[in-house]
């Protein structure tokens, strides 16, 4: 009976397939991913469900979408009693480790993950709640603007260096621990905050490019012609005409300039953890993915950041090696992050080990037969929602082949045939000649969503969060920040340690004689 695959999946930050060699960019480097993807599976139309960054992941975690589980946005509490991926492998005789960023809110900081290596680099409470009551008034104290863009360059050190290198060092030594011990299979998520804003990268990654080589966006929409979602949102984020007269084309230069170099900063990181497993004897029976949990506009259609339903927001690489994948197969079906838990549970049975009780369905499916090489007739669609900031009502987008469907109550619909227009210039939803397709994607919306309801949790949900975080902000503060758990007492060399058997114990391979 063979093993159960080991599973490492990375998930970086805020990183559009668009802007990696890996999906056919001319000049960013992604040489790590690239091997990956040559001999695996790359997915060429792969989403996430929410364009931002805490629904993202508590969506993917859980395999539900995140208005059925409350995870509307940034501070949005993840329920500990939602079953998670985490928990589903641990039931299955999986050793479960977290490194890095999750974005975990509320209370419990592990959901299912057995241990986790490093704290969280945003906050756990609900400070970052939107007011969909007053969506028009601009959130000022915590939400980002165009300072991002404004201040790009290269630096030594940045808050978001400091979390990425240390996410990367403790997850290397812990594989080299699973490697020691050698006995269950480990699934380890290691959750990276680069290519995310601010566009600061150390020099040896920003000197990789030419400021004279790194383009403009290419695609300008004149504020008229922006739909009404894209003007919230750049109004949000003080990217509108008005508060973005300033910003010159070098600092929009800059800003892409630091969002490449970050993008081969964390390529690297990968390759680090590949190294590692094939030193640690690993590399054979791991199943390694990587993904993002969104993308980023990069000044694209006058947008940055994330938050909307256009390609570079909502698309993320997801590329898979390993035990059972094919090699260098390029997918186009349509898929989501959703199905990663159906995905990774098959990939686990593959040792013999048996799906336990879900307590909940999972909404994606198993990605394992396209992956394989097989899938025909596996089916080219997903879904996603936005609940969050810059908005006063739910906006759902569904894909279907290559059409792409955008529905919120208060905009206009919006309806796209990628295939033919990839940078979704041409709204086809007003177009009598495609009347019928948007009435069946509408209806589609209409039995898949209740808006109505959700919006109606979504502003109870917020009047909550806003008196609990007011309280907690009052008094003695009980944090919910997660606080590894290190014992300098047991670590390298103590007085009551043999100091040549802890040698032999921390040194791998092991001394051969």
């Amino acid at each position: 009976m063979p093993k159960p695959p080991n599973i490492l999946l990375v998930m970086a930050d805020q990183l559009a397939p668009h802007f990696t060699g890996t999906y056919g960019h001319p000049l960013v480097r992604t040489p790590n991913l690239d091997r990956l993807a040559e001999r695996g599976a790359r997915f060429d139309a792969a989403y996430c469900n929410a364009p931002l960054c805490a629904p993202a992941r508590f969506s993917f975690l859980a395999g539900q979408l995140g208005s059925r589980i409350g995870a509307y946005d940034n501070a949005s509490e993840f329920p500990a009693s939602v079953p998670t991926l985490a928990h589903y492998l641990r039931l299955m005789g999986y050793r479960t480790c977290l490194a890095g960023k999750m974005h975990f809110v509320g209370p419990d900081q592990l959901h299912g993950f057995e241990e986790r290596l490093t704290t969280d680099i945003y906050p756990s409470d609900h400070a970052w709640t939107p007011n969909w009551e007053k969506a028009e008034e601009r959130i000022g104290k915590w939400y980002h603007n165009m300072d991002s863009v404004r201040e790009a360059g290269s630096g030594a050190t940045t808050f978001q260096l400091e979390f990425d290198d240390e996410a990367g060092f403790f997850s290397r030594r812990r594989l080299f621990d699973f490697a020691k011990k050698g006995a269950e299979p480990f699934f380890m998520t290691l959750g990276f905050i680069h290519p995310h804003d601010p566009y600061v990268a150390r020099p040896e990654w920003w000197n990789l490019y030419r400021d004279e080589e790194i383009p403009l966006p290419e695609t300008r929409i004149p504020w008229e012609q922006q739909d009404p979602h894209s003007k919230r949102v750049m109004t949000g984020i003080e990217a509108d005409p008005e508060q973005a007269a300033g910003i010159a084309e070098q600092q929009i230069r800059n800003a892409r300039h630091g969002y490449f170099a970050n993008t081969s900063y964390i390529d690297a990181k990968l390759g680090e953890l590949i190294q590692t497993l094939e030193e640690a004897g690993l590399a054979d029976n791991t199943l390694v993915i990587f993904t993002a949990d969104h993308g980023d506009m990069l000044g694209e259609r006058g947008l940055w950041y994330k938050m909307t339903f256009f390609e570079r927001s909502v698309r993320v690489p997801l590329v898979m090696a390993g035990p059972g994948i094919g090699s260098g197969l390029k997918i186009a079906n349509a898929c989501s992050l959703l199905d990663l838990p159906p995905t990774l549970l098959e990939a686990a049975t593959e040792g013999g080990a048996k799906v336990p009780d879900l307590g909940q369905r999972l909404e994606g499916r198993s990605l394992l037969p396209l992956a394989a090489g097989g899938g025909t007739g596996d089916p080219d669609e997903t879904a996603a929602e936005y609940l969050a900031e810059c908005t006063g009502h739910p906006l759902f987008m569904l894909r279907r082949g290559s059409l792409k469907y955008i529905h919120c109550d208060s905009d206009p619909a919006q309806l796209y045939d990628l295939s033919k227009d990839p940078e979704e210039l041409t709204n086809l939803a007003g177009d009598p000649a495609h009347a019928e397709t948007a009435a069946g994607f509408a209806g589609a919306v209409a039995a898949r969503w209740d808006s109505a309801a959700i919006r109606a949790a979504v502003i109870a949900s917020q009047r909550r969060r806003r008196v609990v975080h007011a309280a907690m902000e009052t008094g003695a503060l009980t944090s919910w920040d997660y606080q590894p758990k290190r014992d300098a007492a047991q670590e390298y060399v103590r007085n009551h340690m043999d100091w040549t058997l802890q040698a032999e114990r921390s040194r791998f391979p092991p001394y051969a004689g």
